[in-house]
């Protein structure tokens, strides 16, 4: 990754906002990131160097088009033996680099500003979408404890959320995020599908032709 040590100011830190209409358990927090990025951006040009992305494939054998890494105590890996944690790197055999005290710290604030006191992840999945990269509607279903929220930080190019309902045939919302926008969704939302639409091609002047998502989780 192309980081740099500067924030971007002109994106405005808003208070919370619900994702979709009967979306109680959700909350959109505009620019709440920012103020972390500048000491953010060089840790995770660290553990990418120690973690690097790679595209990992689905058990059917489908490349994803979104490179992944992770840190923290467990990470998210997908392959033919299916979707699940490991406490493992399985490309170097090392245990995943361990999680900023940066990103933990936005993290708990972000999901005590969305009305979900104590979270303290244990995993973080660090996505990187370049331009036509995209997510399909998923649930993220593979925690121990699905009592906790999901965290998740936009850096880079802006993308379109898709946050949809509990089935995957549920016309999703569409969410514009930008650098430094948080999104958090728990209790009764939090099994509701969700994705990425395809990234648009750009280049932002902090991270390039990228956008960087971090999903942070409480998955053992």
């Amino acid at each position: 990754m192309n980081l740099s040590l500067f924030a971007d100011e002109d994106q405005p830190v808003s208070p919370p906002a619900p994702l979709a209409p009967g979306a109680g358990g959700s909350a959109l927090l505009r620019g709440f990131a920012l103020p972390y990025v500048a000491q953010l951006l060089p840790a995770l040009d660290a553990i990418v160097q120690a973690a690097p992305l790679r595209h990992m494939a689905t058990p059917g054998g489908l490349r994803m088009s979104v490179a992944m890494s992770n840190c923290g105590q467990l990470g998210w890996i997908t392959d033919a033996r299916g979707y699940r944690y490991v406490r493992q790197d399985p490309v170097s055999s090392l245990p995943w680099p361990a999680m900023p005290a940066l990103l933990l710290e936005l993290a708990g604030a972000a999901a005590l500003a969305a009305g979900y006191a104590g979270f303290v992840p244990d995993a973080c999945l660090i996505n990187s979408y370049r331009p036509g990269a995209r997510m399909a509607l998923h649930q993220d279903k593979d925690e121990c404890d699905l009592g906790a929220p999901i965290v998740s930080v936009s850096l880079g190019l802006p993308a379109t959320f898709l946050f949809g309902g509990a089935q995957r045939s549920d016309k999703p919302a569409r969410i514009a995020l930008l650098h430094g926008d948080v999104v958090v969704w728990g209790g009764p939302d939090r099994l509701r599908f969700h994705g990425v639409a395809p990234l648009a091609a750009g280049e932002h002047a902090l991270l390039g032709a990228q956008r960087i998502n971090l999903t942070l989780r409480k998955a053992g």
